[in-house]
């Protein structure tokens, strides 16, 4: 670059000596900061506390001890303190804020592309900037300043357009400014090379040392206990009567807390604490290193900014700026050292020199200003970006707040909130299963190369851009099904879920295998030249229709016209048996699930508050043999479920801890990796496997809705009349090594009907366009039946009690205060989630999820409405409005459907057509 001159290098050889001054793991202080040496945890546990006493004498017993003093522990007791726990402590080793919290740049943004990580933020900065001052009349260092966002780009500047149009529905003021109506606003910013920025107004900067002194004066005023210099040596963990782990006592060199509640908010060392209780703590800690400038003039007064494609932030410091980034290289900090252990003399600052160059291009000033001092301390990161929360699967009362992913400061607050809620009512408030440690399956939260590569990935591409489409290269092929290699042969692009490997779509150019990580060609490892999968992603990577939105469309339009083939191998696959077996199930499902044998039930999973866990397929089964997967020998009544992948494990802990807390005598038994499930779907796909199964599929001998185990070219498969797709169709649930010979057997027989083979991306569209439900975008935990247009999935109309009935009969009552709504659009423009709704010209709610329907030939778009006015949403609410959508600044006339737009009388699915 033109401006990388002398100067730029004088300034990374003033850092770079700054660093090799003192040890690898020395903090260096800014003013605001008194200098102290990380040390690694079992190092403080080892020196028993050292030569300080804890600052106040251990109580004998704590309803609920948090662990850790940074700003995930304060927030955590905080909350609890506010929602009326008093028998609360938090132990710190040393003091507040020691851990991973001294050196974070504080910075809170309130726009994100997710709702509910908005909607987190927003909480943080009540509690930060209005909150703590009211309740203590203390000023916790919050300073509004603002926020920039510089794009360098259309398609960085159409992600701060769509993260604009969220903010819309929040109440969040922001704006897309020229290249010249930047320079108005930040003088010092260089604006040639600019595409545009957005700017709010009301983000601003924390003070870690001011928030977490603050959060612990209310917690105390309210009777909570703050406990420093006393680490913690040991977990206690009980075995109970039904041989469940659960936490017993926290152990410290100067006694012990009885407690059956621990909240782990040690950031980078949370791991080390987990071994003590027998948890796995899937997170990486990096170093992470910026620069404090001197003075620089004219410098006061303006918003942080993020220069997301330069990789660098500069944040204000009063009359200087914090220059950090996130490289490709990032120093693994490790106890031990391999080869991907680095000392921070290792860093290498020819890529460092990105950031500094970046700073250096954004604002020129810096060329002459010098270093103050250089700040370097550990950040934790994860294997999906999002941090570890809620109550481990391994110990019950184990509670994890922590992997934070450096952004443990502006997410501190709501995520405090929300563990706090968890803990006492067994649930957040909000939905956080992307934050809950049981979406991880269990083989993958102690595999050290997932944990390491994909954390890897996280840092490295932590300001990248966030496609709809994205897909992760790190520590891909962990889990596989028997069909993974056939059809990797025809070309199928593979996406990842939580260790699967399960079909997005099937390219035409042939075959794209998913190759070893290459750690971007970081360490010295060699780069993926001419990787063909990496290259069809890239493609994929718009906010526009993607490269190969014909290759969808042909699949889509198959499976509508003639059949299709789908491998759901992914889902869960669980069976329930056992003496108390019809009870847990009565409980567990909102449906009537107690049919004849050979019946097939829709149905949700629901928590107390009425909110969705899970939709699923139930199946009424007969015993069968000690070997065979299609049915285990049970006594007592027996179901199989049939659960998305993606949610399998969270649906696992779930179920499991539901029959915990009720005392079922019965047993959940996982067979996800032992069967296969090929979905054959279309108006084509009776006439198809009349060929393949030895049963008759007439509507008479095999209705809608039941399941029969059958011979399939010579192999024994439970067929079950079902669709995700909104066609008739059957699945053929497959004992694993039947599974290639099975799928031959229907390709080969389907080859004279027109079959195809189709992805999830393919499912994607069909099932929106029918109208079907997607756990986790149309369905959350905070999301009940009734909101989703779900009401026919549960037994209302039966005496029957089951899990979150008394929450539904009084919404019921009460009314519906939002309302899940279909919306198409004619023009043609792509939409994926997150779009704004607005009803007579006032914001109501956004999109959860959005798909092209290529059989009506439109946008569809899913999302919960309200009322302005906080009232009923009725469908006469929904149909004297007049809506519109605002997709990245721009706004679209939408028609609001009540009921699916695509065949909404079901005759398809029937066999009707």
């Amino acid at each position: 670059m033109a401006f990388a001159g002398v100067a730029v290098w004088r300034l990374a050889r003033s850092a770079l000596s700054s660093l090799r001054r003192s040890p690898p793991c020395r903090r260096y202080s800014t003013p605001e900061h008194t200098t102290r040496k990380s040390v690694p945890y079992e190092t403080t546990l080892k020196q028993e506390g050292g030569s300080s006493s804890p600052t106040k004498a251990l109580p004998k017993t704590a309803d609920v001890v948090v662990i850790g003093g940074g700003s995930l522990g304060c927030q955590t007791l905080y909350h609890l303190a506010k929602m009326g726990m008093t028998n609360v402590v938090l132990l710190e080793r040393d003091r507040l804020t020691a851990g991973t919290t001294w050196h974070t740049a504080g910075l809170l943004w309130q726009l994100r592309p997710s709702d509910v990580e908005v909607e987190l933020l927003a909480h943080t900065r009540q509690v930060v900037s209005a909150d703590l001052e009211q309740e203590t009349g203390l000023h916790t260092g919050w300073i509004q300043n603002g926020g920039l966002f510089i794009a360098s780009n259309k398609q960085r500047l159409d992600e701060y357009k769509r993260l604009m149009s969220l903010g819309k529905v929040y109440g969040i003021e922001s704006y897309v400014l020229s290249p010249a109506e930047t320079k108005d606003l930040y003088p010092l910013m260089n604006v040639d090379d600019l595409y545009g920025t957005l700017y709010v107004p009301k983000d601003g900067t924390m003070d870690p040392a001011g928030t977490c002194t603050t959060l612990a004066r209310a917690s105390t005023a309210r009777g909570a206990m703050v406990i420093e210099n006393c680490p913690v040596t040991g977990i206690q963990v009980r075995t109970d009567d039904m041989s469940i782990k659960r936490v017993k006592a926290v152990e410290t060199p100067y006694g012990t807390i009885e407690t059956p509640c621990v909240v782990n908010c040690t950031g980078v060392w949370a791991e080390k604490l987990g071994q003590m209780a027998g948890v796995n703590v899937p997170l990486v800690a990096m170093h992470h290193a910026y620069v404090v400038t001197e003075r620089i003039e004219g410098i006061q007064n303006m918003p942080n900014v993020r220069d997301h494609d330069a990789s660098v932030y500069l944040r204000l410091q009063g009359d200087a700026l914090s220059v950090g980034g996130y490289e490709p290289n990032p120093i693994f900090w490790d106890e031990v050292s391999d080869k991907f252990a680095f000392s921070l003399f290792d860093l290498d600052w020819d890529v460092f020199m990105q950031h500094i160059e970046g700073a250096v291009n954004r604002v020129p000033a810096l060329e002459r200003t010098g270093i103050k001092s250089t700040v370097c301390g550990p950040e934790s990161f994860t294997a999906d970006h999002k941090p570890l929360m809620g109550e481990a699967p391994e110990v019950r009362g184990f509670f994890l707040g922590c992997g934070f992913n450096s952004a443990g400061m502006m997410l501190g607050g709501g995520c405090g909130k929300e563990l706090a809620h968890w803990v006492i009512h067994g649930r957040p408030e909000k939905d956080m299963y992307g934050y809950d440690i049981r979406r991880f399956h269990r083989s993958l939260t102690s595999n050290n190369r997932w944990i390491r590569e994909r954390s890897h990935e996280s840092y490295a591409k932590n300001y990248s851009l966030v496609f709809p489409f994205d897909e992760p290269l790190a520590s891909r092929n962990m889990r596989k099904d028997p069909l993974h290699k056939v059809l990797q042969d025809q070309g199928c692009v593979f996406q990842e879920r939580h260790g699967w490997e399960r079909p997005g779509w099937f390219s035409r150019d042939g075959s794209a295998p998913v190759l070893d990580y290459d750690y971007y060609g970081a360490y010295g490892i060699s780069k993926n030249h001419n990787y063909k999968y990496s290259n069809l992603l890239s493609k994929e990577y718009t906010f526009d229709f993607p490269l190969h939105h014909d290759v969808i469309k042909d699949e889509c339009l198959t499976c509508r016209n003639a059949v299709a083939v789908f491998n759901m191998s992914y889902f869960g696959k669980f069976y329930l048996t056992g003496p108390d077996a019809r009870k847990a199930a009565d409980w567990l499902f909102s449906a009537d699930v107690n049919k004849p044998v050979g019946s097939t039930v829709y149905t949700c999973m629901l928590n107390k508050r009425g909110g969705t866990e899970s939709d699923l397929t139930v199946s009424c089964i007969k015993p069968g043999s000690v070997h065979s997967s299609l049915a285990p020998a049970f006594e007592g009544d027996g179901y199989y479920l049939a659960i998305g992948g993606a949610v399998a494990q969270h649906n696992w802990s779930h179920i499991q801890t539901v029959l915990q807390d009720s005392g079922f005598r019965c047993t959940l038994l996982d067979c996800s990796e032992d069967m296969g499930m090929i979905s054959i779907q279309g108006p084509k796909s009776r006439a198809l496997l009349q060929e393949v199964l030895d049963t008759d599929l007439s509507n008479e001998a095999f209705p809608f809705s039941t399941h029969k185990v059958v011979q399939a070219a010579g192999h024994q498969v439970r067929a079950m009349r079902l669709s995700f797709v909104g066609e008739m169709g059957w699945e053929l649930h497959v004992p694993r090594d039947s599974c290639v010979p099975v799928y031959q057997a229907v390709v080969a027989a389907g080859a004279k009907h027109g079959v195809c083979n189709a992805g999830y991306r393919a499912i994607d569209s069909l099932s929106i366009e029918k109208g079907y439900r997607h756990w986790h975008a149309d369905l959350r935990p905070d999301d009940t039946p009734l909101e989703a247009g779900l009401a026919f999935t549960c037994k209302m109309k039966s005496s029957i009690p089951f899990l979150g009935r008394e929450a539904l009969q009084a919404q019921r009552a009460q009314g519906l205060r939002r309302r899940l709504v279909c919306f198409t659009i004619d023009e043609k423009v792509p939409m994926f989630g997150l779009e704004a709704i607005f009803r007579n010209g006032q914001p109501v709610g956004h999109l959860r999820r959005a798909e092209y329907g290529f059989a009506i030939n439109k946008t569809i778009g899913y999302g919960y409405i309200r009322s302005p006015d906080g009232g009923v949403v009725s469908p006469e609410f929904i149909k004297t409005g007049k809506f519109t959508l605002e997709r990245m600044g721009m706004t679209y006339k939408a028609k609001a459907h009540l009921k699916s737009p695509f065949d909404p009388e079901n005759k398809r699915v029937k066999g009707i057509y």
